[in-house]
């Protein structure tokens, strides 16, 4: 596991430290303690075209993300793990790939149970051991173990009214946040538009349920279910920033440093800014949406210029997947906006439009303002990143598949990042894998929403696998599988080795996880190989 660069370690005895070439000039460290509070802003189904400074021919302005961009560093090529919100969101935090969980494909609900084992390390109970304070305010979609009117009765799996009967809201719930390195946690269970319509904190309902709620509009939809008194869609978004605000401004008086994960509800559906914002974008309610949530990300980065903090404060903006066909593409394409920009599908695709996502880096302590950083990075590399700059070193079953960030922070010319290839992954669960400029797509279609559809009509003509050269196409457009056999053969070599291994990272082997909570058939893998052995 790599470290901080000795020159960045070093105390002289004038308590200085140069780092040579990474800033213009050298910054004063008190102590070899001094470690940089972290916040981790996850904004949910943004598109790479949805931000300014990712796509400066869209039309939604993104002046504050922007601005983090221009006093950081921003990644053209960061990918999350996965097209959809539950499976990006579990490599975030165990930098492991979800498809080694027990979730193959699709996403949770709002009432599925934990999906991550206590025992497994998250980049919350990593930073613990260094004497990080921890909080988790927003979507948690990672599954959470509800109570239960009769133990032996979980009834259906959550997407339907009916399903939440047999659920008992007035009791704490259990394997949950808490439980997995955060201090203190506050949000709901599943997507906005997912009941139940809770408020979690520190493992307790906020407020008794007392009504049902739906809406169908076009827009601002969710799912039947019920409700609790406090719970109003419209405000929660800008309640957890209000949180995050409060926590911010709480550590700010205390010595030990903290991390702050925010994962946003927003833009995804329920579509709902509110009223000040309706009409802001000159677009439709997902513009105006976008462009309240890059307001409040401006009122965040102005308390910690307030309360002192920016300069080494590590602020990291990106989303979970790309843009959701909910945002309507026809009326932004429409008016010259795009959420995928230039590249090909959205949520849910293996196709870059669905896990190529904007990320950027505010460190003013050591990353150089206006940066710009062309490595392929996965939403993955956040244990890594942060066990390298608390000086942890993971151990053979901690972030198997996360790569350190920190020299690209440092120099984003470097040549020291160590990632050899990224795997991404679909609704479906259909797998992609890329390195260098190549991309290998081990299905005939998108793997998820757009066409070409699986299982759709008229596939049967396509090949069977699909083979990319993004330095040249990187819409996607020619497929060249069957035009680069060694190439080809390589990846795939690659993406077997990397499932069968337990990881892409060096060290021992690890077990990937039975699929379905105790199901030992994982159809996509053995689909995987049956297809590789056929070519």
């Amino acid at each position: 596991m790599k470290t901080i660069p000795s020159l960045f370690l070093l105390l002289v005895s004038l308590g200085v430290f140069f780092l040579g070439g990474c800033k213009e000039a050298p910054k004063a460290v008190k102590t070899a303690e001094q470690l940089p509070n972290i916040i981790y802003i996850l904004a949910d189904d943004l598109g790479y075209g949805d931000i300014h400074a990712f796509n400066p021919n869209g039309k939604i302005a993104t002046p504050n993300i922007d601005a983090l961009a221009t006093n950081g560093i921003k990644f053209t090529d960061a990918h999350t793990s996965s097209a959809v919100c539950t499976p990006t969101r579990y490599g975030i935090l165990t930098g492991r790939y979800n498809w080694r969980s027990p979730i193959k494909s699709g996403v949770l609900t709002g009432k599925s149970k934990a999906l991550i084992p206590k025992q497994r390390t998250t980049v919350a109970s990593l930073v613990k051991r260094k004497g990080y304070t921890t909080a988790f305010i927003g979507k948690w979609h990672l599954g959470w173990d509800w109570a239960f009117k009769d133990s032996t009765d979980f009834g259906g799996e959550g997407w339907n009214f009916e399903d939440f009967d047999t659920m008992d809201f007035d009791q704490p719930i259990t394997n949950g946040p808490n439980d997995l390195g955060f201090d203190y946690a506050y949000g709901h269970s599943g997507s906005l538009d997912m009941a139940p319509y809770i408020y979690i904190e520190n493992g307790r309902p906020t407020a008794p349920v007392d009504r049902i709620t739906v809406d169908t509009g076009k827009y601002t939809w969710w799912r039947k279910g019920p409700t609790a008194s406090d719970f109003i869609h419209e405000e929660v978004t800008p309640n957890f920033f209000k949180k995050a605000i409060s926590y911010i401004e709480e550590k700010a008086i205390q010595d030990h440093p903290f991390f702050l994960y925010l994962a946003l509800p927003s833009p995804h559906t329920p579509i709902v800014p509110t009223k000040e914002w309706q009409g802001k974008s000159g677009l439709n309610p997902y513009g105006d949406f976008v462009v309240m949530m890059d307001d409040y990300v401006g009122e965040l980065v102005e308390v910690l210029a307030q309360n002192e903090l920016t300069e080494n404060t590590i602020v990291i903006f990106t989303s979970d997947n790309g843009c959701s066909p909910q945002a309507d593409f026809e009326i932004l394409r429409g008016k010259g906006h795009d959420p995928s920009g230039n590249f090909r599908g959205h949520k849910a695709d293996i196709f870059e439009g669905g896990h190529r996502v904007p990320f950027v880096v505010q460190w003013p302590k050591y990353i150089a303002a206006n940066s710009i950083s062309e490595e392929t990075i996965c939403t993955t590399d956040l244990m890594a990143t942060l066990a390298d700059i608390v000086k942890i070193d993971l151990g053979d079953n901690e972030g198997e598949d996360s790569y350190s960030m920190l020299p690209i922070f440092m120099d984003s010319n470097t040549t020291d990042f160590k990632r050899e290839a990224t795997v991404h992954h679909s609704i479906n669960g259909s797998f992609a894998i890329r390195k260098d400029q190549w991309k290998m797509i081990f299905c005939l279609g998108s793997g998820g929403w757009s066409d070409p559809k699986p299982n759709a009509g008229g596939n049967a003509d396509l090949p069977v696998f699909q083979l990319y050269d993004l330095a040249v196409d990187p819409g996607e457009q020619t497929n060249l599988y069957g035009n680069h056999p060694e190439v080809e053969h390589q990846l795939q070599q690659l993406m077997l080795r990397y499932i069968e291994d337990g990881r892409s990272t060096p060290g021992t082997k690890q077990e990937n996880d039975p699929e379905g909570y105790g199901s030992k058939d994982w159809k996509q893998l053995e689909m995987l190989k049956e297809k590789i052995n056929k070519t």
